[in-house]
């Protein structure tokens, strides 16, 4: 989906029109929310965001991944497999599957960590503990009832923040601020910008953190890049804030080309790209989940660089403290009701 541009304007006549809808949509949501979920047994974190589309969920998994390991948890990451064909569940396999089985998300994380992709995330939940997880990370999902979430970590791009801060269709929220507010136990802000801060202020007041981070180039990914001139084309929910941190990262981005999230790219938008990029000699550079929809395909060439990115934390203490404190309280809860 390709989210329309009213949504990050702060008046217009398409979203008032919409707002209807959005209180429909947004009632609806609400009411699942508040919905008792399913105990895991074994605690489960949350990634998620309030809005329709990105916000660095993916990242964010991964760095928490790292974190629980040095911990000495066994993570296992839970996923719908948004875009894959399977309804699982079933554990990745980057040597059996593609994008198109089980989506461009799982397959990209499964370099790293263990990921069950399971529509029933109950059945995700049981594969998940077969394989010995300690921990289930729950990539999105925050807005679905069926599972107990033990901790909701919430990702909000600080550039672009909550848009115009209305209800799908009138606006990217997913379900009304207050009753995401509610449920929210911490707030990771990626980047430097201020659209968040009213979000994180609010938050301060229920005495629920802020954590900062920001998304930093791979060595080798900006050593195969810096001194080229590169074209970069990316189908992710928010293809600009990919674009700024190429040139953040002071790589010279001569032309760029945005496709909706999670695009599936043709035959002819390839050779297209390609033909282009040859023409004015630019290197081809893209995100790593784009290219984990483009893996194993004939009509791919082998030379578009993946632009690899790993999310940091301003304070790697204050959320490892965070992480720990939350894990002990999940399971005391459980011991105590044995």
């Amino acid at each position: 989906m390709r989210e329309p541009a009213f949504w990050y304007r702060p008046r217009s006549f398409k979203s008032h029109a919409l707002r209807p809808l959005g209180a429909l949509y947004g009632a609806i949501t609400e009411r699942r929310m508040a919905r008792k979920g399913v105990d895991a047994g074994i605690p489960v974190i949350c990634v998620g965001n309030y809005l329709v589309g990105g916000a660095g969920k993916t990242p964010t998994v991964l760095s928490l991944t790292r974190f629980l390991r040095e911990l000495g948890e066994t993570p296992v990451v839970l996923s719908r497999g948004y875009g894959g064909r399977l309804k699982g569940p079933v554990m990745v396999d980057r040597a059996r599957h593609t994008a198109s089985d089980v989506g461009d998300e799982p397959l990209m994380m499964a370099r790293e960590v263990p990921v069950a992709v399971a529509r029933d995330r109950l059945d995700g939940v049981a594969l998940a503990k077969s394989q010995g997880a300690t921990v289930i990370l729950m990539d999105d999902g925050f807005q679905n009832p069926q599972l107990f979430k033990d901790t909701s970590l919430i990702v909000i791009d600080s550039e672009r923040g909550l848009g115009n801060g209305k209800v799908f269709p009138a606006g990217p929220l997913r379900a009304p601020l207050k009753a995401q507010l509610a449920r929210t136990d911490a707030l990771v802000l990626i980047g430097d910008g201020r659209a968040a801060n009213d979000v994180a202020a609010e938050l301060a007041k229920r005495d629920k953190p802020e954590l900062r981070a920001r998304l930093k180039p791979n060595a080798t990914s900006l050593a195969q890049l810096l001194g080229k001139r590169v074209f970069a084309f990316a189908g992710i929910g928010d293809p600009g804030r990919f674009f700024r941190t190429l040139r953040a990262s002071g790589i010279e981005v001569v032309r760029t080309r945005a496709f909706a999230d999670h695009h599936m790219f043709s035959h002819n938008e390839i050779a297209a790209l390609v033909a282009e990029a040859q023409r004015e000699q630019l290197t081809l550079v893209t995100t790593e989940k784009d290219l984990a929809r483009l893996r194993g395909r004939a009509d791919v060439p082998d030379d578009i660089v993946p632009f690899a990115v790993q999310l940091e934390f301003d304070d790697p203490a204050a959320l490892r403290q965070l992480i720990g404190d939350h894990l002990y309280k999940a399971r005391e809860r459980r011991f105590s009701r044995r």
